[in-house]
């Protein structure tokens, strides 16, 4: 722990379901569902996978409607209607948030499923940006049956609520 919050909370895969885990954050424990693909170590895009390794947490998106009061260590960002993020390997703004057109391909923020109510960015894949390296690796709201994502990580509700008052500004997560 490192000033007012946790510098690094760790990922870990369940013994005998390599889609679901545990997130621990100093004492805290919290269950985790994984990408269909189980933890990578060699993440590609559409794989399914949750990439193995250290990432820094970046950001923190959520939708103004759903959750009005909101506190973060982290920089935040309102989700709009039109609010995306590429997952087109050979478009430039590959593993980027962009602007949705009619035409666009790219994963959609605005959910009606609550999904994404609550967003924490990681720095999977962003310095550089590769080509079909994983793209929108994010930490966000489980489905009630803790289906598989498609590489994410998500919490239920109220435990990513609780996660995000116990991280510090500097704070890294471990995939292992």
């Amino acid at each position: 722990m490192k000033g007012k919050g946790l510098s690094l909370i760790r990922v870990s895969r369940a013994a005998s379901y390599p889609t679901r885990g545990h997130l621990t954050a100093g004492t805290r424990v919290f269950p985790v569902a994984l990408g269909r693909g189980g933890i990578r170590a060699d993440k590609r895009e559409g794989d399914g996978g949750t990439p193995r390794g250290r990432f820094k947490l970046l950001r923190v998106w959520w939708r103004r409607d759903r959750l009005p009061f909101l506190r973060s260590p982290f920089p935040m960002q309102v989700i709009r209607k039109n609010d995306g993020w590429c997952e087109d390997p050979r478009d430039r703004n590959y593993n980027r948030p962009v602007t949705l057109s009619p035409a666009s391909s790219a994963d959609r923020l605005w959910r009606d499923d609550h999904l994404y109510d609550l967003i924490i960015e990681l720095d999977h894949n962003t310095r550089p940006r590769i080509p079909f390296r994983g793209s929108a690796v994010f930490i966000h709201f489980a489905r009630k049956d803790f289906t598989p994502t498609a590489g994410c990580i998500a919490l239920k509700r109220g435990d990513l609520q609780k996660l995000l008052a116990l991280l510090a500004r500097d704070c890294w997560i471990e995939i292992a």
